[in-house]
């Protein structure tokens, strides 16, 4: 089995195509739009066996604040889960995952893999290389129908897209920079007020607006934008919901938070795309008021959980322990 650092384009969409673990976040666009960012640090590793790619982690490096904050905050995210072949062979999730931690932990101080697909039969494999898996919840939407969809709404959710359109809000995709600044305002402020967890930088929103796969759908009301759903498409397949909010009880009978989220499962499920991931709804014994807001919509809950590995388990206590302790001043 050989690790690599440099994988085979061509090799690492056929994967992509092929495993039935794939997501837009372990695709070669995806690297390439963590490579336009100056914030993160990107980078990717394979396996690779006898001429066939089996194995990817692809993912970036990030921190936040001054130097001080930046050092303890230090980590490494894998969104998406690893892409593997379907009989990947535990030896080359093995090599994939002490690659993946030898390289990475000296420059973060652990990793957190996202999972948006099931990988039971893969757990016990990334458990034994010493990542802890953590329960973590979600919602999948079946999109494969627009009436089905439609049907699959809670009444109280089909009213209120009812009435926000007959109100006069317009729900559409994205067109110019103006819009998406006016979004990004809103959505700072609710990472600011109500979050309380770092969000990417402008630049980060302005990249994706380019980007082939970015989907951003925006929610006006007389010409002000009141909310909107910022989406990435893994094509044919799966549109994910990165980033969704709203002026909710700003205008009477208009629910943009709502409409947001239905523009995007409404868009998939008119461009042949199979489903709709709503991408994390808590932890599932924790009080979580957005996993409420989501289950209103028609998906299936799972639980394919979070997979974390921690390099400096000392940097990583006092890490943790300043981001509760800042989260409690704010």
């Amino acid at each position: 089995m050989d690790c690599l650092k440099d994988i085979d384009t061509g090799k690492w969409n056929e994967l992509v195509a092929k495993s039935s673990v794939a997501s837009f976040f372990q695709t070669p666009s995806c690297y390439h739009f963590y490579q336009s960012l100056p914030f993160v640090e990107p980078f990717v590793y394979g396996v690779e066996h006898q001429g066939q790619l089996l194995a990817v982690a692809c993912g970036y490096i990030i921190a936040d604040g001054g130097k001080l904050k930046q050092f303890f905050s230090r980590r490494a995210i894998i969104p998406g889960g690893f892409l593997l072949a379907d009989n990947c062979p535990t030896e080359a999730v093995t090599c994939l995952l002490n690659f993946t931690k030898n390289a990475l932990k000296k420059k973060a101080i652990f990793v957190e893999v996202r999972n948006y697909d099931d990988y039971a039969c893969f757990s016990s494999a990334i458990q034994a290389a010493g990542f802890e898996y953590q329960p973590h919840l979600n919602f999948h939407v079946d999109t494969t129908s627009l009436e089905s969809s439609l049907q699959k709404l809670s009444s109280t959710k089909r009213r209120d897209v009812k009435v926000s359109l007959k109100e006069g809000a317009e729900l559409s995709l994205l067109d110019n920079e103006a819009d998406l600044k006016a979004y990004y305002d809103l959505l700072r402020d609710l990472y600011k007020t109500k979050v309380k967890t770092p969000l990417f930088p402008y630049e980060f929103f302005q990249q994706l607006y380019q980007w082939p796969e970015g989907r951003i759908f925006v929610v006006k009301y007389q010409g002000r934008v009141l909310g909107g759903s910022v989406c990435v498409e893994l094509p044919n397949r799966v549109l994910y919901e990165w980033f969704v909010c709203g002026l909710d009880r700003t205008i009477k009978n208009v629910y943009p938070s709502t409409l947001a989220t239905w523009g995007a499962i409404e868009y998939a499920s008119t461009h042949e795309i199979t489903r709709f991931d709503m991408m994390g709804a808590g932890k599932p014994n924790d009080g979580y008021g957005v996993r409420e807001f989501k289950a209103k919509f028609g998906g299936t809950l799972v639980e394919h959980g979070r997979f974390c590995y921690v390099a400096n388990p000392m940097l990583f206590f006092i890490g943790r322990l300043a981001v509760k302790l800042l989260k409690h001043l704010k």
